[in-house]
């Protein structure tokens, strides 16, 4: 027969007595909630003959109920078998909330800003540190890299975005050189259209137009694809058969990545030449030769190598940002859909910057 719990006031003291368990929850919550003193000196428990989790965090509750008033409650009679389990319920719940600061907005702003700054810095490094290692891994064992991998990333992200590539490449040439004509004709100084097409399209905008093509088109397909395999648990089974998900996964995309996007820029930048050769010949009305003449005197080796030289850094970017936010997939379509738009906004935001930086740098060697 089970012995039913039960609860009374003695003077001071509440003595509970009977089995304090699971089982009799609901008779225990309406001895807890009934008619009690309001200043309890002790909870004697010596005579609980039974006593689990819910009975144990019952008591504590008790104890802190009475204690909160004027007078400090103590528990009493505690049993060695029970002794752990109470100091167990006494330490759960003991922090207290942090109290809400009160303090400018644009303070807290910039707080929030600084402590996602440092959040997302840190998971960017530890991939670009993930990648660093399973390269390492694969110039220790050459044929650990995944060719066929490689080659066919390197397939999808180069050769089928060259025609995308050269018509936008293509018509921005040819938007540049058609409003220089259209203002420079104002001083007489159409010739200095072919110079501004020139460097522009060699040391800025031909590597900048192709990085951010290759981030929204390359970029949120990696994320998309990795995100996929996270939802369906295919990364997880990898490293259950001890493959290293950043060596078969993510190494051969970035490096495809790496190799495609100078040889993009190249193309492109010959595009968008190309672009403003045909604006200068039928709207500046400046004939092919003299239009090749005045480039080949506008434009260095020097031109064309420091655009060049940003294409690698610019990819490896992109590489690392587009498969880090294909990790962090949830199992959800939405966590895939924030994450793939999250990648294309964080890429196009760092090759941005990464190319005010060489900007800076490039102006700083004389280049």
């Amino acid at each position: 027969m089970t012995n039913q719990p039960d609860l009374t006031v003695v003077d001071d003291t509440l003595r509970p007595s009977g089995e304090w368990t699971l089982a009799n929850v609901e008779a225990l919550e309406g001895l807890c909630e009934g008619q009690l003193p309001a200043e309890v000196a002790t909870i004697d428990i010596s005579r609980v003959t039974a006593l689990d989790t819910v009975g144990a965090w019952l008591f504590e509750k008790l104890v802190r109920r009475f204690s909160s008033t004027s007078m400090s409650t103590s528990l009493v009679g505690v049993s060695d078998s029970y002794a752990a389990l109470m100091k167990e319920m006494h330490g759960i719940n003991r922090e207290r909330p942090a109290a809400a600061r009160r303090g400018s907005v644009i303070l807290a702003l910039l707080e929030d800003l600084g402590r996602g700054f440092i959040a997302e810095s840190a998971s960017f490094l530890q991939m670009l540190g993930a990648v660093g290692m399973a390269l390492v891994g694969v110039v220790r064992r050459p044929r650990s890299l995944r060719l066929t991998s490689t080659v066919y990333q390197l397939y999808k992200v180069g050769w089928l975005a060259i025609p995308i590539m050269v018509l936008i490449t293509f018509l921005i040439g040819a938007i540049i050189a058609q409003q220089g004509f259209f203002h420079f004709r104002k001083f007489g100084a159409e010739s200095y259209t072919v110079d501004m097409v020139g460097i522009l399209v060699l040391r800025e905008i031909g590597v900048l137009i192709v990085a951010i093509m290759v981030a929204g088109r390359s970029g949120s397909a990696y994320t998309a694809e990795l995100g996929s395999m996270k939802m369906r648990e295919e990364i997880d089974a990898l490293s259950t058969m001890g493959l290293d998900p950043v060596a078969v996964l993510i190494l051969p995309r970035v490096v495809a990545l790496i190799i495609a996007l100078p040889i993009l820029t190249f193309i492109g930048s010959l595009a968008g030449l190309y672009g403003g050769g045909v604006v200068a010949q039928f709207y500046g009305d400046m004939a092919p030769a003299i239009y090749i003449e005045r480039l080949h005197e506008a434009i260095s080796i020097t031109s064309f190598k420091v655009g060049i030289l940003k294409a690698p850094f610019m990819a490896l970017v992109i590489g690392i940002v587009a498969c880090n936010e294909g990790l962090r997939v949830q199992g959800s379509a939405e966590s895939l859909g924030k994450q793939t738009t999250t990648s294309v906004v964080k890429s196009i935001f760092l090759v941005i910057v990464l190319d005010g930086l060489f900007a800076v740098f490039f102006a700083s060697i004389g280049m």
